[in-house]
């Protein structure tokens, strides 16, 4: 491998003329006069105004190291301290020039030229444009020593540092762990998510969509995505949470966006609206799906331009915040019934995290059992203990097929406060334990007559039933009865959409009721054979 040495020319120290010159140290030249150093090359950067001590150098260099090639190149720039066009000119070097790292090794030299050269150079080799190591260089320890002085090489790929690259490691396990309550969680699915969220979240402003059933703890996690970016000083501002499914209408435009005083009857006072307060920090907009066409619309822009109108005003508002979506729904699905715009799903579908619900994480639900019992205590000031046999009894339940967790960890939540609550002395027994089992059991129990359970479960299956929400079965059954008793699916399509088929230009009912039967998995042939 030879040794390639590129460096800028020092205007003053680099400078000498006359015998004197040597008794000097000159940064360029003790390069070249080190014994242990051997260098094949030197590029030689230097701005036309400099030529004569450019000359003076190369002429030294091949006195001191006739074995050294020097090869010079003009560069220029009118002010060595104006960061952008220093970097522009080395960026624009580092890109054309020719680079065999296969049989050459790089030593960019950071010690001549102003700091804001040196700070260049430093970020260009960092960065990989330079593919080699920083050269720093030093004059003797006394003045009065003549000498090359001294060098240290010093390479970027900081794995190579044993402490340091325990110390990344130690900060990524702590921000793992801190993203997760600090509860030691098992599931390597879950725990491989959770890690690519956090190098995803450290290192990114673009929207971020968090996926999964109700109560998995999406709004848990933004809240924490958050607090660790405020704790690396990320960002600024502060963490502004809407659920999207508590406004609606005029009252969604003016919560999100803000109103003027007198946009609309009640608006008393002007309103600065959520996306405004969540500048500098982060919006998390919780049941994303549930947002309006024209609130949509409206993000959107919010989202690409950071600039959006108020209700009622006539100039725009800036908002610079990180949108963190979280939902249950699946938006594609809702994207083909029109119900959300694709070119919004495009935008925050970049990075996308779909996370498990409690029953698909077993070997997890004894940790956060721990977690909830010390987090009671804190609460509650009563530190509250599972007994043995209690304690075997639950966990027996709780990672069982009998287990449900629809609602997930709100559910364990619930059943954790409610135990530790009644448990006698800071002991939950086995007789609480049975209590709270038979407790989750019923509320598990879809509210719906015995004959239309039996059509569900039979149509779906108790396990597929058992994830739909409470709020969707009456209008499925209903549905399923339509079908039922249809020849056909356009004409249970035409039925149940008797009213709004009217105002459409081309009414596609059966298409209509396909997607909806999709959202559940259901088949107009399943509904046939049942």
């Amino acid at each position: 491998m030879k040794n390639v040495v590129i460096g800028l020319l020092g205007a003053n120290l680099d400078r000498g003329f006359g015998p004197d010159r040597w008794n000097h140290w000159r940064p360029t030249v003790s390069i070249c006069q080190h014994e242990e150093l051997l260098v094949d090359r030197f590029e030689l950067l230097y701005q036309k105004k400099f030529e004569k001590t450019a000359k003076s150098v190369i002429e030294d260099i091949s006195l001191v190291s006739p074995e050294t090639k020097v090869i010079p190149h003009v560069i220029e720039w009118d002010n060595p301290w104006d960061f952008q066009e220093v970097y522009g000119v080395l960026h624009d070097f580092s890109k054309n020039y020719d680079f065999d790292p296969d049989h050459e090794e790089y030593l960019i030299h950071i010690t001549t030229g102003t700091h804001v050269s040196q700070i260049c150079e430093f970020l260009l080799t960092e960065s990989r444009y330079f593919p080699g190591k920083l050269l720093q260089t030093s004059p003797p320890k006394r003045e009065t020593d003549i000498g090359p002085g001294r060098y240290q090489i010093i390479d970027l790929d900081l794995s190579k540092y044993d402490r340091i690259a325990m110390r990344f490691k130690q900060q990524l396990r702590d921000d793992i762990s801190f993203l997760k309550s600090g509860i030691h969680t098992k599931n390597k699915h879950f725990n491989a998510l959770i890690e690519r969220i956090e190098h995803v979240g450290s290192r990114t402003t673009d929207p971020i969509l968090l996926m999964g059933p109700t109560g998995a703890g999406k709004s848990q996690l933004a809240q924490r995505i958050f607090e660790l970016k405020k704790a690396h000083k990320k960002l600024k501002g502060d963490f502004v949470e809407v659920n999207c499914a508590t406004i609606r209408g005029d009252a969604a435009m003016s919560a999100l966006f803000g109103h003027t005083k007198g946009a609309f009857t009640g608006a008393l006072q002007t309103r600065e609206g959520l996306l405004k307060t969540a500048d500098s920090g982060i919006l998390f907009l919780d049941e994303v799906g549930e947002l309006g066409i024209e609130e949509q619309s409206m993000l959107l822009r919010a989202i690409e331009e950071k600039k959006f109108l108020p209700v009622g005003a006539d100039k725009e508002v800036s908002s610079d915040f990180q949108l963190i979506c979280g939902t249950n729904r699946d938006l594609h699905a809702n994207v083909e019934s029109g119900q959300f715009r694709e070119d919004l799903l495009a935008r925050i579908n970049l990075w996308t995290f779909h996370l498990p619900g409690l029953k698909d994480r077993p070997e997890d639900i004894e940790p956060n059992i721990q977690y909830e019992l010390d987090r009671y205590a804190s609460s509650a000031g009563t530190h509250v203990r599972f007994n043995k046999e209690a304690q075997r009894r639950f966990l027996s339940f709780s990672m069982s097929g009998q287990a449900l967790w629809k609602s997930n960890f709100r559910d364990l939540i619930g059943a954790i406060t409610r135990m530790a609550t009644l448990a006698p002395g800071g002991r939950i027994s086995e007789d609480i334990v049975e209590e709270e089992i038979q407790r989750l059991q019923r509320s598990w129990q879809p509210i719906v007559q015995d004959g239309d359970s039996i059509i569900l479960e039979r149509l779906l299956g108790q396990e597929r039933l058992a994830q739909i929400d409470e709020f969707d079965i009456p209008q499925l059954i209903h549905v399923i009865k339509i079908c039922s008793k249809a020849k056909t699916l356009s004409e249970a399509g035409r039925q149940l959409f008797n009213i709004s088929r009217t105002q459409k230009a081309r009414p596609n009912d059966a298409d209509r009721l396909r997607k909806y039967l999709a959202k559940f998995s259901i088949s107009w042939n399943e509904i046939n054979n049942i």
